[in-house]
């Protein structure tokens, strides 16, 4: 979700630290709150689960469409793009939320945005050309310099400093564990950096990378494949990764963008970490991402022009006829009533688990979706103190994902309340449990889930708390575990209904990531046009 940075043998051999560090209960002074406000929002999965019980009223408005597109998540705003672009106009998109974005969405309170989803994006392969045009348009890439190096609007992309680890009680500059680990784990984390930039180079015989973005220009032949039906933790162990730094790393790795950890998902997927993002677009910039105070919304929001008077917002979709046309029927939860829309095709860009509520010919039992948590923590100006936080902010041996500092893109100095999002994926072995454990809990469960987190790095920070807003997301992602991005559910779950019904969304990539998201969407739209 945090959708996660790479890293690079170059950045663990060469990192150093910067500034003077302190023990973390030597950093803090100030009251205690008088006040703590606590909030809880989420998506709205009270809406979304009336599709068990169907109990809508009869129809009593009908609108005609040539192109209908059900789901306003980065996939349906990028096939609304590709359609705009390709002077096909006559369509009409529906969302389920009151915004448009899905997990490329945000929040925002008196002293800045902050995401409620996805918060950056890195710079893409030099073969993304979809992704780098898109770029263009953003403003973000301004062309090529003399030297054929891109020209990128630095105030969008990730200042110093950019990450830091709290490991061994001091802060250090990156992420990869380096005070005090010994010469066996350092030779350890060379030797798998080094197969890393292995599979990133590595093709087939037929030129096409083992690893790719977007997954489907990947390789498909039997030895890449094989990656893909075996646990990445006994990958591991077959090549006798031991350190537990190392093993530490990995899993949050896999976790930060898949919400699983090492245990779960496939060698094939915690590889494509590390080697489908190639570093191969810009020589100066491959180690920095773009992000913004909001998350990709501001992605989303580009996108989202292509939208304008061409879309409904709190709409459920609960029934497909597929005859001559597609007739669909819609819940307006906004005015309490049933639309139904005729289209000549449609493209549903939601998720599979809803898709079988929907298509009785659909079948989804493989698909398991990871729930998160996201809080957003407003502080005093005085938390941390002279330390200087960083854009990501991870603590060693959590069970969350660290935190982002929202306002640290801001341009202007920041002198008011500090603003952070603390990320956690539950991850284990039953997301459905999961997913009721999560929906389960109460404002005074979540807030002590959280501290008790960030307390092993920030002892006092309960003290300099003005407001927790937690936001729940039941199915934020798509579980990579062995099997699922080629296996044959997922390619049937691609297909087509009666040429009528298109289907794009990231969890038939098998990867929850923007690029992921981006291409289901303008692959589907192109296939339906």
């Amino acid at each position: 979700m945090k959708s996660g940075e790479k890293y690079s043998r170059k950045d663990f051999l060469t990192t150093v630290f910067l500034g003077s560090l302190m023990l973390p209960f030597l950093q803090y002074c100030g009251k205690k709150a008088r006040t703590l406000l606590l909030k809880i929002t989420g998506t709205n999965h009270v809406l979304g689960h009336r599709l068990w019980a169907k109990d809508f009223p009869e129809f009593s408005e009908e609108i005609h469409t040539k192109y209908l597109i059900v789901g306003g998540g980065i996939s349906g705003l990028s096939a609304c793009r590709f359609l705009s672009q390709n002077n096909q106009n006559d369509y009409l998109l529906l969302e389920m939320e009151n915004r448009l974005g899905g997990n490329s969405s945000n929040g925002q309170n008196q002293f800045s945005k902050f995401p409620l989803g996805a918060h950056y994006l890195p710079l893409p392969n030099k073969e993304n050309a979809e992704l780098i045009e898109f770029l263009r348009d953003c403003g973000i890439y301004r062309g090529d310099d003399e030297n054929g190096e891109p020209v990128l609007d630095e105030y969008q992309m990730t200042f110093p400093q950019q990450e830091r680890l709290f490991y061994k009680n001091v802060w250090q500059n990156d992420i990869v564990p380096q005070k005090g680990i010994d010469i066996k784990t350092q030779k350890e984390f060379d030797r798998f950096f080094k197969t890393m930039d292995d599979f990133r180079r590595k093709k087939d015989s037929h030129e096409k990378y083992w690893f790719a973005i977007p997954v489907h220009d990947s390789s498909r032949e039997n030895d890449a494949l094989k990656l893909e039906k075996i646990l990445f933790k006994d990958w591991l162990k077959e090549h006798h990764y031991t350190s537990e730094e190392l093993l530490w790393l990995l899993d949050y790795s896999c976790r930060d963008d898949y919400g699983l950890g090492i245990d779960y998902v496939s060698a094939w997927a915690g590889i494509h970490y590390f080697a489908g993002r190639k570093n191969n677009w810009s020589r100066k910039y491959k180690d920095q991402v773009f992000t913004w105070p909001e998350g990709n919304a501001r992605l989303a929001k580009h996108l989202s022009k292509f939208t304008n008077g061409k879309h409904k917002s709190g709409h459920l979709v609960f029934e497909v006829n597929i005859n001559d046309k597609v007739e669909v029927l819609s819940f307006d939860s906004i005015q309490k009533k049933t639309v139904k829309i005729t289209a000549e095709k449609m493209l549903f860009a939601g998720p599979q688990f809803v898709a079988v509520k929907i298509f009785s010919s659909k079948k989804a039992s493989s698909f398991n979706y990871v729930p998160w948590l996201l809080t957003t923590i407003t502080l005093k100006n005085e938390f941390g103190g002279d330390e200087e936080l960083a854009w990501d902010n991870v603590i060693y041996g959590s069970a969350g994902l660290g935190y982002i500092f929202d306002q640290h893109q801001n341009i202007e100095q920041i002198m008011g309340e500090k603003v952070i999002t603390y990320y956690r994926s539950f991850s284990g072995s039953d997301c459905k449990k999961a997913r009721r454990q999560l929906y389960s809990m109460k404002g005074s469960e979540l807030k002590t889930l959280v501290l008790d987190d960030l307390k092993k790095a920030h002892p006092l920070i309960e003290d300099f708390i003005l407001e927790m807003e937690f936001h729940k997301i039941g199915h934020a992602m798509i579980a990579p575990v062995p099997g699922q991005i080629f296996g044959e559910e997922t390619q049937k779950a691609k297909e087509p209904i009666d040429g009528k019904v298109f289907f794009a969304h990231t969890d038939l990539s098998g990867i929850s990531i923007f690029e992921e998201a981006f291409y289901q969407g303008l692959r589907t739209a192109e296939q339906m046009i």
